[in-house]
């Protein structure tokens, strides 16, 4: 974004000094700052540098509609979390309760649509945790957010949707939380595959790769919406060119997995070596 409106100032070869004394600031140092993405870019700062810059109204609106993208882009778990983790788990809900079509990667642990009630709340008092969310009432709180979640599964039925859940096999293995909700949680994943709109996959640990690498976990919504989960905050895709690579990148590693009974079987072994071990 700040390329682009570095590129209008120097195609009307406006120095930045120059269009920092048109805009009445009183260094080219936040000219710079803004250009170089050291400061966000707001919807003002676009018609700014159209208007000094001249650009055709057109242009400014393809701009403008560019920065409103990029500003839903990220959302930092403390703003996605203000309103509780209940609001967070809601605000989501529209976009599973319209789509046609769900694809979730997952190199880590099983998605949140096929987690069982002992495995979301194990996690989500995690979240409480890990991203310093400020509450009153932990147990309360997670105990909402995990009613939604819980309420927002129903979904999985409906008959107008696809949902594609695209594992790592270390994830049958991963073992967070305790073996009890483990061995649950597994069980699930196989009772849950059996509907006919579901669909799974697992990549086994010796598969030839062929520098199909893990990636890091993603979802992706029809074909216009990709949300990745990172360590700080929560972030969308929905530049068609950018959620194009996710779709190649989904479609590799879906080359990969085992289906069917194969799969099967791998959840099974996962199974069987955590009731004959006492670690996983």
């Amino acid at each position: 974004m700040g390329g682009k409106l570095r590129d209008l100032r120097e195609t009307r070869k406006i120095s930045g000094r120059t269009f920092a004394s048109l805009a009445g600031w009183k260094s080219a140092s936040q000219v710079s700052m803004i250009e170089n993405g050291q400061r966000t870019i707001s919807a003002r700062h676009v018609r700014l540098w159209c208007s000094i810059c001249g650009a055709p109204k057109r242009r400014m609106e393809e701009l403008l509609q560019e920065q409103a993208a990029v500003a839903r882009m990220w959302v930092p778990y403390e703003q996605l979390n203000r309103g509780g983790l209940e609001a967070a788990q809601k605000s989501i809900r529209q976009q599973y309760e319209e789509l046609a079509l769900a694809r979730s990667y997952q190199p880590k642990v099983f998605p949140g649509m096929v987690q069982t009630e002992a495995y979301t709340r194990a996690a989500l008092t995690g979240v409480i945790v890990e991203q310093a969310v400020e509450t009153d009432d932990p147990d309360g709180e997670v105990a909402r957010a995990v009613a939604e979640r819980m309420d927002r599964q129903r979904l999985l039925s409906r008959s107008d949707a696809r949902w594609f859940f695209l594992l790592e096999e270390p994830v049958l293995w991963y073992r967070p939380y305790s073996r009890d909700v483990h061995r649950e949680q597994l069980r699930y994943l196989l009772r849950v595959r059996r509907r006919p709109n579901v669909f799974s996959g697992i990549i086994p640990v010796e598969a030839d790769r062929r520098a199909v690498h893990p990636e890091e976990a993603f979802d992706i919504t029809d074909g216009h919406l990709v949300t990745v989960e990172l360590v700080s905050g929560y972030l969308s895709v929905t530049q068609p060119a950018e959620v194009a690579l996710y779709v190649a990148a989904w479609n590799r590693l879906w080359s990969l997995a085992e289906t069917g009974e194969a799969a099967t079987r791998r959840i099974r072994a996962a199974l069987a070596r955590l009731d004959g071990q006492d670690g996983v």
